[in-house]
């Protein structure tokens, strides 16, 4: 099937230039089982808004002692390797992490990335919302920490399993042939 990491992120706000990343969460998954994971608050060095910390529950305490965004980065893309990148909207996720990277250590993020997202817009069109709770309920999966980084991965962990055993049974399971579905044009 593939070598796939799911990862989430927590940030201050929206925009990858003006906001900062407040916790990183990964699992890396094989044969559709979790064999590792990665985990860490970040410290963002700016306040956190108020209505952030009402979202995730992270609070300026608990990042204040945590480590910078610079000295997180080499030990996530260590821990990432060439694995796809996988995230329920993964732009966003992969967007913050690729512009950290490449202004704290001049490094691109050059792995293949899938959005569960946007799977979810080709394989069930039928649901009004695609939010990552929205998909946890279609495919009957309990998010124990929403809005946490690991809380995420974990439900975006079986959200993709679910997603895969859809892509099998249409004869899609190879990274390329999923990147292509994904990428592929929707009927309307």
């Amino acid at each position: 099937m593939g070598n796939f990491t799911i990862i989430d992120i927590e940030t201050t706000g929206l925009s990858k230039h003006s906001d900062k990343i407040t916790e990183i969460a990964a699992a890396r998954v094989r044969d559709g089982k979790v064999v590792d994971s990665f985990q860490t608050l970040v410290n963002p060095e700016m306040h956190i808004p108020s209505f952030i910390t009402k979202l995730t529950g992270i609070t300026n305490s608990m990042v204040a002692d945590a480590p910078k965004i610079h000295e997180v980065l080499e030990g996530f893309v260590s821990f990432l390797g060439k694995d796809t990148f996988v995230a329920h909207n993964a732009t966003f996720d992969f967007g913050f992490l690729a512009h950290n990277l490449q202004k704290h250590h001049g490094h691109e993020l050059c792995n293949e990335k899938l959005c569960t997202r946007k799977l979810a817009n080709r394989l069930v069109p039928e649901l009004p919302r695609k939010r990552l709770g929205d998909l946890c309920e279609h495919f009957n999966v309990e998010n124990e920490a929403a809005h946490r980084a690991m809380g995420d991965v974990n439900a975006t962990v079986k959200v993709f399993s679910n997603m895969l055993g859809k892509l099998e049974a249409q004869g899609i399971s190879k990274v390329s042939e999923i990147i292509a579905f994904e990428r592929a044009p929707r009927r309307r």
